[in-house]
């Protein structure tokens, strides 16, 4: 591998289309080209395929069809869920969350923030996972709309206590939302044993499409439209339905579901390695978050001494992730991580490696000399400690 054509270890930011998602969007793309709401044959083609991708979605998280509406992705997925259940009349200007969670969630839960609800942050502890007493203790204090907490991180791949805390959420009789967008095809996902009444899916995570998701309702929960237009999907997400992108997300999860356990369990064991070979390598290297409570294939590793991006740009042969953001040509520390109670130079220190199914054992080795040279050749230089 080369600087050109580098090993790919970033598929929790995104994931390359599957073959056979493709084969399933071409139909949609070249000769089906009806509009799904239409009367005649090219509509019910359409139609048609939108309505088998909807069963697919729901039968791998253990939903029913009618329970599914298509959006244009997580982020759409989670502004729907949060500002659709707060819109409903009557509701508790209340809002519970974490903060450690994804902009797509945290932004709409600042702007309700603004309209003057009480939201209420919640902690993680240094293994960047939430406490399912935290919930009920806010909600015992005030009773809220809607608690909404991540499945799994993004950065670290830590799973919460999703079960635990939708719990303590019907108990005070709130509604809970989950964003499953980096759990979603990585591990078993099922709506009744989270017991969640809202669960956001973002398409290209899982080797569906950018630009699709869907938002997971279960039945008889209360939700008003955010957007405006005509009557598509149960008149919560007006707009002609993206029939190729919903077709390719419908073979992803039907895909994940046929091959999810074999899978997940190679990724494992490949994370597994490739943390075996770094850690030989470099001693000093720490997982970020629960080591055990984590997606299978996700690493966030922190590099004492280095600025991650230093040792990224001297990993050439490596696409992945720093655990930090840079803005106007500084860097800032990872929110997530500080959240776990982490300096911010050692935050900064912070490299996220998560492996997918084009990841093979021969990357693994590759990616563990890369990263273990790019670190002894820069460690010296170095002045953070």
């Amino acid at each position: 591998m080369t600087a050109d054509d580098p090993i790919y270890l970033d598929y929790n930011a995104t994931t390359p289309l599957l073959p056979a998602v493709v084969d399933a969007m071409l139909p949609y793309l070249r000769e089906h080209f009806g509009n799904p709401s239409s009367g005649h044959v090219y509509g019910r083609r359409a139609r048609d395929a939108v309505e088998n991708a909807r069963s697919q979605v729901a039968a791998l998280i253990g939903a029913t069809p009618e329970e599914i509406v298509f959006t244009s992705g997580g982020t759409e997925a989670n502004n729907l869920a949060i500002l659709g259940v707060t819109r409903f009349p009557g509701q508790v200007r209340h809002i519970v969350t974490s903060v450690i969670e994804h902009p797509a969630t945290a932004e709409p839960c600042r702007w309700l923030q603004r309209q003057g609800w009480t939201v209420t942050w919640l902690p993680v502890d240094r293994k960047g996972r939430i406490r399912a007493d935290d919930v009920a203790k806010a909600l015992a204090e005030r009773r809220a709309t809607l608690v909404s907490v991540m499945h799994a991180n993004n950065e670290t791949g830590v799973i919460q206590p999703i079960a635990q805390a939708a719990h303590a959420a019907h108990a005070a009789h709130s509604l809970f939302h989950t964003d499953a967008a980096q759990s979603l095809g990585k591990i078993d996902v099922r709506v009744d044993d989270l017991g969640v009444d809202l669960l956001s899916v973002a398409g290209h995570k899982l080797y569906a499409p950018k630009g699709v998701g869907a938002l997971y309702i279960r039945k008889g929960i209360g939700i008003e439209r955010i957007a405006y237009g005509a009557g598509h999907e149960r008149g919560l997400r007006p707009g002609t339905e993206n029939v190729a992108s919903i077709a390719g997300l419908g073979a992803a999860c039907a895909i994940a579901q046929a091959s999810l356990i074999d899978e997940s369990a190679r990724q494992r064991r490949l994370c597994d390695l490739l943390w075996g070979l770094i850690h030989a390598a470099v001693p000093e290297a720490v997982i970020n978050g629960d080591p055990f409570e984590r997606l299978p294939n996700t690493l966030n590793l922190r590099f004492p001494g280095v600025r991650a991006s230093a040792l990224l740009a001297h990993a050439p042969g490596i696409a992945a992730s720093a655990g930090s953001a840079c803005h106007e040509g500084g860097e800032s520390p990872s929110a997530v991580l500080t959240a776990m109670g982490l300096d911010a130079d050692v935050a900064l220190g912070s490299v996220r490696l998560s492996l997918g199914r084009g990841t093979c054992e021969n990357d693994v080795q590759r990616c563990a000399a890369l990263v273990s040279e790019a670190w002894h050749a820069i460690r010296p230089n170095c002045s953070i400690r």
